[in-house]
């Protein structure tokens, strides 16, 4: 087998540091009638020894999830987000904007249009250019960020919103590898990353979504314009020395938690089918992929999983024959235990579906299993 290359700096030193097996693209969801079996590939974290980029290893996979519905968190975080970047006096009105999205959904292009901005063509050079979980597609992670920087007007503006590595490693979010997310940053490795396309990092912003997620501002090298640091970066390059982000026996701390999780899901769904309780699911996010198939979950366990994306409902959950709903199979089943695969969810799916709690059921995070309101992770 040839030895991996990084998919920044083309190094080949380095080691795995995760390993869930043979898994089903997670972004493949069969008809529910389709009776499989679901082709199955390779799932594996990798971590350069040279840049410190953790990196998908192989993705055979072709991308074809069906769009899902935005989360209101999303929404919300996004609000905040720009109305931080204004605030910090980074968008004038009349600046140019251009967007690379996450092909998962959500846009800021509305938000910043609000303020004054302008959106311009695919391929022009931009004031402000904006990356809202996108880079991260990209297989050649090089050549994505180095096509970013170029478009970046002189004087101007490069934001980078990322799920950050620490975050990832510190709260255990193993089933955050996924088929076609070919990179998971830590500040550290993204800032090394800059240097390369001669950006720096100036400024970043913090949030509570997904347990931690970063906004990085940089500009090119001699020319920050309305950019300085503000001192925001230090303390999260420090929290990664901390983190060990770049320590492979740290990182290799995932793959316990995938085993310890994946167990813990086991062992509760046999407990409430025991105790003669009806489990559904919410959310068929791709991150529940990994998680019900090392669980070993199917249909007898858990009855459906109900999600608001039409796209996806009359489809089932892959490796899996659990189906996707539409979200009225809540109704149906008053008093059920609803386990929720995306714990950002719960504010928006509470107040959407109050009949849940009002029947005696209750929402458990899928992966600390505790009832909603009990894990600080749930509370975010």
């Amino acid at each position: 087998m040839t030895e991996p290359a990084c998919r920044v700096c083309g190094k080949t030193g380095g080691q795995l540091v995760l390993d869930l097996g043979a898994q089903p693209a997670c972004d493949y969801f069969p008809s529910v009638d389709d009776p499989g079996p679901d082709p199955v590939h390779p799932l594996q974290m990798w971590l350069c020894a040279s840049c410190g980029l953790a990196q998908l290893l192989a993705d055979p996979t072709v991308p074809e999830e069906p769009r899902g519905a935005e989360p209101a968190a999303l929404v919300a975080q996004a609000a905040d987000a720009v109305g931080r970047v204004a605030n910090g006096g980074l968008l004038r009105a009349g600046a140019r904007v251009a967007e690379y999205g996450s092909p998962h959904g959500g846009s800021w292009l509305g938000l910043l249009e609000d303020r004054g901005l302008k959106p311009v063509a695919d391929g022009d050079s931009a004031d402000v250019v904006l990356d809202c979980f996108g880079l991260m597609h990209a297989a050649d992670q090089a050549a994505a960020l180095a096509e970013r920087a170029t478009r970046v007007a002189a004087g101007g503006l490069l934001l980078l919103q990322y799920h950050a590595l620490d975050t990832i490693v510190r709260l255990g979010q193993w089933n955050a590898l996924r088929h076609g997310h070919y990179a998971y940053y830590s500040t550290s490795a993204l800032t090394s990353m800059l240097g390369r396309v001669g950006f720096r990092a100036r400024r970043a912003w913090e949030f509570g979504l997904y347990g931690g997620t970063v906004l990085l501002a940089a500009s090119r090298n001699g020319d920050g314009g309305a950019l300085t640091g503000d001192g925001s970066i230090p303390p999260l390059l420090s929290r990664d020395t901390a983190g060990g982000v770049n320590d492979p026996v740290t990182l290799g701390g995932l793959q316990r938690d995938a085993e310890a999780k994946a167990a813990g899901l086991r062992d509760w769904l046999a407990a409430e089918r025991a105790a003669g309780r009806t489990v559904l699911g919410y959310g068929a996010a791709s991150r529940a992929v990994a998680l019900l198939r090392w669980a070993g979950a199917d249909r007898s366990v858990i009855s459906a999983v109900a999600d608001a994306s039409p796209a996806k409902q009359g489809s089932r959950m892959p490796g899996t024959d659990i189906p996707v709903v539409g979200p009225d199979v809540l109704a149906a089943h008053p008093g059920a235990s609803v386990v929720l695969f995306v714990p950002d969810l719960l504010a928006e799916v509470r107040a959407a579906y109050p009949e849940v709690e009002a029947a005696g059921g209750r929402w458990v995070d899928a992966e600390t299993l505790t009832p909603a309101g009990v894990s600080a992770g749930l509370g975010r």
